[in-house]
């Protein structure tokens, strides 16, 4: 599957899922102090564009040192994609990440990782810099857009959250979690039908 860089960059989106992640973000900021509040997106932000930034650039390292083949990581995505998906369509009691009650100001957990550089996040970025190691630039370029798209949502979230409102947010997440469950099929497929070719 050919992924061009716009869809590369629509992928990560749908995958961080800024939207669909404002009530989560403005639970974790409850005991935040107002003025304090864009400091602590910047700073979340960055740690989660440097940990995905290190897995794009370490992925194939990771996986020799691991003796771990593209297929089986394409495979791994699409399973991991497609539970986030189905998790954001059919939403349980709780939060995803365990836990509801926050204390303090959040540092790293939950906001910089797993809630925007999550499990899915770190898989295709490794997946995108494994499969086209040539296009590294381009991967760079779809990660950072996505992360100021991410950074300027959470900036706005109390606004977006009063705009929106709780039914449009959640209709919004249904949405993008349906477009992720077929991109995670896809990339599913494709990990097999690779594994496959070998043996022919």
């Amino acid at each position: 599957m050919q992924t061009s860089f716009l869809s590369a960059t629509i992928l990560l989106i749908l995958i961080t899922d800024p939207l669909g992640n404002i009530p989560l973000f403005i639970s974790a900021l409850k005991q935040v102090k107002p003025e304090r509040r864009k400091r602590v997106v910047y700073r979340e932000c960055l740690i989660a564009f440097m940990v995905l930034l290190t897995f794009m650039f370490f992925g194939r390292n990771f996986l020799d040192m691991m003796h771990l083949t593209d297929q089986s990581m394409q495979v791994a995505g699409g399973v991991i994609l497609f539970l986030i998906a189905i998790k954001m369509i059919f939403p349980g009691e709780g939060s995803v990440f365990g836990g509801d009650k926050m204390h303090g100001e959040p540092f790293i957990v939950p906001i910089a990782v797993p809630l925007i550089a999550g499990p899915s996040a770190m898989a295709t970025v490794l997946l995108m810099s494994t499969r086209e190691p040539t296009r590294i630039l381009e991967w760079v370029g779809a990660l950072t857009i996505c992360m100021l798209v991410t950074t300027v949502v959470f900036l706005f979230s109390g606004k977006l959250q009063k705009l929106l409102g709780e039914q449009a947010i959640t209709a919004l997440e249904r949405l993008m979690g349906l477009v992720l469950t077929a991109i995670s099929i896809e990339m599913l497929l494709g990990g097999v039908a690779s594994y496959i070719r070998q043996f022919h």
